[in-house]
């Protein structure tokens, strides 16, 4: 099993939440390497909803003044049931219900105030946060099409979806939550210690004096149960690496009867992560008991010295109720907004990463005045051409050739040539280092990179097949293509048969992997997609390396078909398939070695007659 893989897979998944995992997004929290900065951009960024935003914190703010009052309403209230008892056991008065029932009104009245602001602020805050997750994904979206190809072949798929999907969605629930939440907890922190004072100065004292207590055993805890959550998160990402590896490569395992070697793996892995889960959640699961045992001390403590104080007429019977309860209420937001500065540790990293992406470099999508495509035919000259994907490390050194229209150009070489770059060169996937690339005289840098990419048509070795029917498969090169001009397409691509032949047709829906049909089938669905498109320049980058031979004759048909009247580049290994190419350029090392037609290239006896008798010697 591969340790990359054990890397990639240990990276903790974002969802689940655990106790003391870490983020509230579950494994241990990202931290940003720029805190102030980010946030600077994210609140620039969420300010153009700056009044939503101050309407919903005056929501928060008074949802808890309603709620803070309450407790202190209801202490009145078992004061004057208290009183009226007394003075009837005295027989000098009794309970005054009329004033009870008025006072459980505005109670009653109080709570619902706080529940509704409480609703309010929720569902402008939701708003907020979706349309800043909708704005975010789009810009991320339209950013992606205008980067250049580089981005993407240095990065990992997993590394760009996650800065549409995992960090999006942790700004999302991160700014639903972590705003109000903070308004909300300062509000009832500040509130609830003024209620507490106006009750009892001393009792303020004894109850906040609990809380280091409690702080200092979490914060032991949190220490020694931190290494086995970062082991936990390590091994989880080694067993669920492993299951993916194995599952991926099932058949391998059966057809080598690896399946002793697999479980034995696989026990090793779930061990440790046993040892390492139930530890970590063993101590975590004490921090709640143990803050309700130093609470309960305080519960107690605030209780004696109530009835102390009520016994000495300080204060009254309904105060120390009221009390309890602003006790109770007071260690939740502080607890919030604990949580809360892990959780804008996560935000701040997740925002970085999202605007480090927005702010990338970008291709230059258009040109002042771009040559017009429509009036261009398709000759193409490479001249004295020289590039790297590093500057350091340059792969073409000085390639220069001539394509005249309608020629069919094959370029051969062994791998690490140059063959594919010299394509995504063509196509301005990357510019040169110097040197020029011209279609009919015009440098492809005078051209809009969309109107350039339009001229060319492409088949794959990989083919590249999306969730939908057939017919919306092959009018991908064609959006506005009628069902006649694609089934021509799918005939002139000898597809149309086998398409036929489908349970749905042109209608048959291409599952996720299109599983459903041959890899040849594949290949001649993308060419019928290409003989759609009518490109004026095609570019067949090992389009048959993968089926087996009637299949092979089957594609090269359609591919003559879609080469007819076309400049085409072919890149082969098979050099049995290029043999009637109108020119076949010879790479090595970044350089065209030799250029010709088959039998000129043969006649010379130099590397392509040694590429071409290396295959015919294997075949034999």
């Amino acid at each position: 099993m591969s340790d990359e893989r054990n890397k990639q897979a240990a990276r903790p998944p974002r969802g689940g939440r655990g106790p003391m995992g870490g983020g509230p997004f579950g494994g241990p929290v990202e931290k940003p390497k720029d805190f102030k900065g980010s946030v600077s951009k994210l609140v620039k960024y969420i300010s153009v909803y700056k009044i939503s935003i101050i309407l919903a914190m005056l929501f928060a703010a008074g949802s808890a003044v309603f709620f803070i009052v309450g407790p202190k309403r209801l202490g009145n209230i078992t004061t004057d049931i208290f009183t009226g008892y007394s003075a009837k056991l005295r027989g000098t008065g009794g309970i005054d219900f009329t004033k009870i029932g008025k006072a459980l009104i505005v109670l009653l009245i109080l709570y619902i105030a706080s529940s509704v602001f409480n609703f309010v602020q929720g569902y402008i805050m939701s708003g907020v946060t979706q349309k800043v997750t909708y704005r975010l994904r789009t810009e991320i979206s339209t950013k992606i099409n205008r980067m250049p190809m580089n981005y993407f072949e240095t990065k990992t798929h997993g590394e760009v979806l996650s800065r549409v999907t995992n960090d999006v969605d942790t700004l999302s629930q991160s700014l639903n939550q972590s705003i109000t939440t903070v308004i909300t907890a300062i509000t009832q922190i500040i509130g609830i210690t003024i209620m507490m004072i106006t009750i009892s100065g001393r009792m303020t004292i004894v109850a906040v004096l609990t809380l280091p207590v409690s702080s200092l055993l979490i914060a032991f805890i949190m220490k020694k149960s931190q290494k086995y959550f970062k082991s936990q998160q390590e091994y989880l990402g080694h067993v669920n690496g492993q299951v993916e590896e194995v599952y991926s490569g099932h058949n391998i395992v059966k057809a080598f009867n690896g399946e002793k070697q697999v479980i034995e793996e696989f026990e090793k892995s779930n061990s440790t992560l046993y040892g390492s889960a139930w530890k970590s959640q063993f101590l975590s699961g004490m921090m709640m008991p143990i803050m309700g045992f130093v609470g309960n001390i305080g519960y107690v403590a605030v209780a004696i010295l109530g009835g102390y104080l009520t016994i000495k007429k300080t204060i009254e019977v309904g105060d120390i109720q009221s009390f309890i309860q602003y006790v109770r209420s007071f260690n939740q937001p502080i607890s919030q907004i604990a949580q809360i500065s892990t959780q804008l540790q996560q935000t701040a990293a997740a925002a970085e990463r999202v605007f480090e992406f927005l702010e990338e470099e970008e291709e230059d999508q258009t040109v002042p005045n771009p040559v017009n495509p429509e009036i261009v035919e398709s000759r193409v000259e490479f001249k004295n051409v020289k590039f790297g994907y590093n500057p350091d490390k340059i792969v073409i050194n000085n390639f220069s050739a001539e394509i005249e229209k309608g020629q069919k150009i094959a370029i051969v070489g062994p791998t690490g040539a140059g063959k594919t770059t010299m394509v995504k060169l063509l196509m301005r996937f990357y510019d040169v280092n110097s040197g020029e690339i011209l279609i009919d005289g015009h440098n492809i840098k005078d051209f809009n990179r969309g109107e350039l990419r339009k001229m060319f048509g492409m088949v794959l070795q990989d083919t590249w097949l999306f969730n939908g029917s057939i017919m919306e498969n092959i009018r991908y090169g064609k959006e506005d293509a009628t069902d006649e001009e694609v089934i021509a397409a799918a005939k002139a691509a000898h597809a149309h048969h086998f398409i036929s032949t489908l349970p749905d047709g042109y209608q048959m829906v291409l599952n996720e992997e299109a599983s459903n049909v041959s890899q040849g089938q594949k290949q001649l669905l993308t060419i019928a997609r290409a003989i759609l498109a009518d490109p004026k320049i095609l570019i067949l980058d090992e389009a048959t390396s993968s089926v087996d031979t009637r299949t092979e004759v089957r594609i090269q048909k359609a591919m003559d078909n879609l080469m007819k009247g076309r400049t085409s580049f072919i890149i082969a290994h098979r050099l049995s398939t290029i043999k009637d190419a109108d020119l076949i350029l010879v790479m090595k090392d970044g350089d065209i070695v030799e250029q010709g037609s088959h039998e000129e290239l043969l006649k010379k006896q130099g590397f392509y007659a040694g590429l071409y008798n290396s295959q015919f010697e294997e075949t034999a």
